[in-house]
């Protein structure tokens, strides 16, 4: 498969996952300077690794939310809890998350995850 083909595939997850308003959003904010880093983005993470048939999307859902509760990246921790609902996970499952996450990473982290997520939650309700 070629590069072409991969950006598609990883456009296809990346909407299904995220949405397209949020797609939408991120790519028409594409200039020069960070066109590279969305073709990468969409290339590689959705493209590639959320094509990959060892987890399903659920599996790393969960994962990405422990990863962007260590990180401290509210941005990308509210777009992903966003794509763990759509991908199955429930609203307890990610209170197990984070509140796991929040003995590993620290308090403070788990503070500003659970926060964030609440804003998410609060909106999908």
């Amino acid at each position: 498969m070629d590069k072409k083909e991969i950006f598609e595939r990883g456009m296809k997850v990346r909407r299904e996952v995220l949405g397209d308003a949020y797609v939408d959003r991120a790519m028409a904010g594409m200039d020069d300077f960070n066109a590279p880093l969305q073709e990468l983005v969409t290339t590689y993470g959705w493209g590639e690794i959320w094509n990959r048939p060892g987890l399903d999307r659920r599996s790393r859902s969960l994962i990405n939310l422990a990863m962007l509760t260590a990180l401290n990246r509210p941005h990308e921790l509210k777009a992903h809890v966003r794509g763990a609902l759509t991908n199955g996970v429930t609203k307890a499952e990610i209170t197990e998350v984070l509140l796991q996450a929040s003995v590993y990473c620290g308090l403070p982290a788990g503070i500003d995850a659970f926060r964030t997520a609440r804003e998410v939650l609060d909106s999908e309700d």
